[in-house]
């Protein structure tokens, strides 16, 4: 399996491992939301007030991130791993970015929370535990479930933190009520390049 630092220093049979066992099924992937406008802020005052996509009042993705997101959908397409559930945050950019992976219907939830909004879903630590039980549950077998989030709440649940559209692989440890194991990160250009790499294979 491929070692949490990414694919920068993997060798080919690393990358190769870990598509394998990706088409074997079994994993939470963790995403970040996709590139936004760090130009606007978000303007939380009322619950519900983060589902808004008016760029006004909450960040968005910029059209880098979206473009980004395409790419990873595609990418995660072409290396045909199954997919069977996709999560997604209320907040509009991280509910964007799973619709534009198009690997399937977005089913969005409290569940995956902003951190700076926690106090809406009954506070920190209960943001964390929420996050935590979702990581440790075992897919359907044979796939995978796709998670789109927050950097913060990534960090805050798994130690992790990825940059935006960037991404944690983990696999559930069943035998514990919440356990999870990290066993890659990779950035937005890390899928393009595994499927790139699927492509020049013979």
């Amino acid at each position: 399996m491929l070692g949490v630092g990414g694919l920068a220093s993997a060798d080919e049979a690393s990358r190769e491992t870990l598509v394998q066992a990706l088409r074997n099924g079994g994993f939470n992937i963790y995403f970040r939301h996709a590139a936004t406008d760090w130009s606007r802020g978000d303007r939380v005052e009322k619950d519900g007030d983060w589902k808004t996509c008016d760029p006004s009042r909450m960040r968005q993705l910029s059209e880098a991130g979206r473009v980004s997101a395409r790419h990873i959908g595609s990418a995660i397409r072409a290396l045909e791993i199954p997919v069977s559930k996709v999560l997604s945050s209320e907040y509009c950019r991280a509910a964007e970015t799973a619709r534009l992976f198009a690997l399937g219907p977005v089913e969005t939830t409290r569940d995956i929370m902003n951190m700076r909004a926690a106090e809406f879903v009954g506070g920190r630590d209960a943001a964390v535990t929420r996050a935590q039980r979702i990581l440790s549950r075992p897919p359907p077998s044979g796939t995978n479930v796709i998670i789109v989030g927050h950097g913060n709440l990534m960090r805050a649940a798994t130690t992790a933190y990825p940059d935006e559209g960037g991404s944690g692989v983990f696999v559930p440890m069943p035998e514990n009520q919440i356990g999870f194991e990290l066993v890659a990160m990779l950035g937005p250009e890390d899928w393009r390049r595994l499927a790139e790499d699927l492509a020049r294979s013979p």
